[in-house]
């Protein structure tokens, strides 16, 4: 197999990461709370927890599952936005050998009790927020252990008590629930303390996080993700940023959740082998809360989303800002196709790139990344240490240099399969390689692009329309804010591109934008039909969903 990027990686990334160097995440973990112990190692609304403070919250609360009779293998629920308590239950638990299943906060009573009762969960904590949600489904799970949470429950009684009032009584953000024999977070340290942490040890190939994944095209499947999954993960992820990046210097802005795949292992883990600072952004919609952020630290790295590079760039306050921390490093955008129009002014208004990666959960996830110097705008750069990547026909067979067909992947980061889901696994990873289901083509130097998702493809006429072409076309136009494209049914040519459109400028017309797009794409890729809508519809992370567009 051609490998063109292994001799194009920028200097100082390697061709291969030493995946034996750990036989489990809790070893990096332990390895990386201890060396880094006086820094700061994750920040929200301004209260700061150091690495040392981790490490001995996270051992009490893992003393504290066990002494509740939770086992080594069992399962428990995370289930909150970016909070203080995220960090300490995700180390706790792991370091108590349980199997951690990450939950979205914003699942209804019909979602959680899928996860829950495909899991197994056993045991959960939950932001009060949600806590209502889960008294429906609750006796319907194995879930015994309860531990309740609230947004200001780590910040101190000033503040915390502050943001718990307007979160209760201003927005009435906690509807009433009943749940027997719940613990309180804080009660739930303060009980661990009395016990010691017996270590439930795991292997390599043993499965650590359940990630589930697929809600939106079907029945979400959990991801058996290993030890040697997200080890392999977080050294490749180290590998690529660390010639970029300083030890103990970086403050790492977080605005995306933690149960996501992307921010729970580039943020919450690769960032903490540099002993970099995580800021958690609690709700990354309130824009002015992650503006916040660039006031109160010198932000050096951002990770986000299309969506919210471009919602930030749109804001009058945003270009006030100091960006000048992040000059000779940058953003990382990933969970969605950067489009060039916004890497392009991000570059223009920060003064540092917005280089895109590429993954999915079920590599854990980062495959492919564009080094934060000498990356290539509109690809997702190249695959990362220790993996492959290939291009393949609808039979699998391996196609040429610029052909498009369907990504496959293969590396140590390749999760073991979905959760009794046999048939399902077999699908998606034949021979090692995982199809990824989304349209590609590489370079000559081992540069990936995504064309788009296969089953996003439009079909005009036996001509292949990516809708990803469409909307950078659509995004580029000046008095244009967002843009979905999707497939519709056509009597004469079978499907026509149709185009959903938030307007950035009011006077923005049907025929301007047609007319727009007959200058930048052939016949068959104009969009037909238009819509103007005061938004799009996405998941909680940001991600338009056009399969949500297509069924309206």
């Amino acid at each position: 197999m051609n490998k063109p990027w292994l001799t194009n990686y920028p200097s100082g990334i390697p061709a291969n990461v030493d995946i034996e160097k750990y036989n489990s995440l809790v070893e990096i973990i332990d390895d990386n709370l201890k060396k880094y112990s006086d820094q700061v190692a994750f920040s929200n609304f301004g209260k700061e927890l150091t690495y040392k403070e981790i490490d001995k919250m996270s051992e009490a609360f893992g003393a504290y599952l066990q002494s509740r009779g939770l086992e080594r293998g069992d399962r428990i629920a995370l289930m909150m936005p970016n909070l203080l308590q995220y960090p300490i239950a995700l180390f706790g638990a792991l370091r108590a050998g349980l199997i951690v299943v990450n939950t979205n906060p914003l699942y209804t009573p019909r979602e959680m009790h899928h996860q829950f009762t495909d899991s197994g969960a056993k045991a959960i904590v939950i932001a009060e927020n949600f806590a209502a949600n889960l008294q429906k489904i609750l006796g319907d799970t194995s879930i015994k252990t309860v531990i309740t949470t609230s947004v200001g429950e780590m910040l101190g009684m000033f503040k915390g008590g502050m943001i718990n009032f307007v979160v209760k009584n201003v927005k009435r953000g906690v509807p009433k629930y009943d749940i027997p024999n719940t613990v309180s977070f804080k009660e739930a340290l303060s009980q661990g303390k009395k016990f010691e942490i017996t270590r439930g040890e795991t292997g390599p190939d043993e499965t650590i996080l359940l990630q589930y994944t697929g809600g939106t095209t079907g029945v979400a499947k959990g991801a058996m993700l290993t030890n040697r999954n997200m080890v392999a993960n977080m050294m490749q992820i180290h590998a690529i940023m660390s010639p970029f990046l300083e030890e103990r210097k970086e403050f790492v802005l977080s605005p995306l959740p933690m149960y996501h795949i992307f921010s729970f292992t580039v943020n919450c883990l690769a960032m903490m082998s540099l002993g970099a600072t995580n800021i958690l952004v609690t709700n990354p919609r309130d824009l002015k809360s992650v503006m916040k952020e660039f006031e109160r630290y010198p932000i050096t790295v951002m990770t986000g989303v299309n969506t919210l590079f471009n919602a930030l760039l749109n804001h009058p306050e945003f270009s006030k800002l100091d960006f000048s921390h992040m000059k000779g490093k940058g953003a990382v955008g990933g969970g969605m196709a950067v489009q060039k129009a916004v890497a392009e002014k991000w570059q223009q208004v920060t003064g540092a790139p917005l280089c895109e990666g590429y993954g999915m959960t079920e590599s854990s996830p980062v495959a492919s990344c564009n080094p934060l110097k000498g990356g290539r705008l509109g690809t997702i750069g190249m695959p990362v240490p220790s993996t492959d990547m290939r291009i393949v026909d609808e039979n699998g067979h391996p196609l040429g240099i610029g052909e498009v067909g369907e990504i496959q992947i293969k590396g140590p980061q390749v999760m073991k399969g979905y959760y009794n889901r046999p048939e399902a696994t077999a699908k998606v990873i034949k021979d090692g390689w995982l199809s990824t289901g989304d349209m590609g083509k590489m370079s000559e130097d081992g540069f990936f692009q995504i064309v788009d998702r296969k089953k996003d493809m439009i079909l005009v006429s036996g001509f292949n329309v990516y809708p990803n072409e469409v909307e950078e076309v659509v995004a580029a136009h000046p008095k244009v804010l967002e843009a979905a494209a999707v497939g519709i049914p056509d009597d004469k040519s079978g499907e026509v591109v149709k185009i959903f459109i938030v307007r950035k400028d009011k006077s923005l017309s049907e025929s301007e934008i047609i007319d727009y797009c007959r200058e930048n794409l052939t016949g068959y890729k104009v969009p037909k039909k238009v819509e103007f809508r005061d938004d799009l519809p996405k998941t909680n992370v940001g991600k338009i969903l056009r399969r949500e567009l297509r069924d309206q």
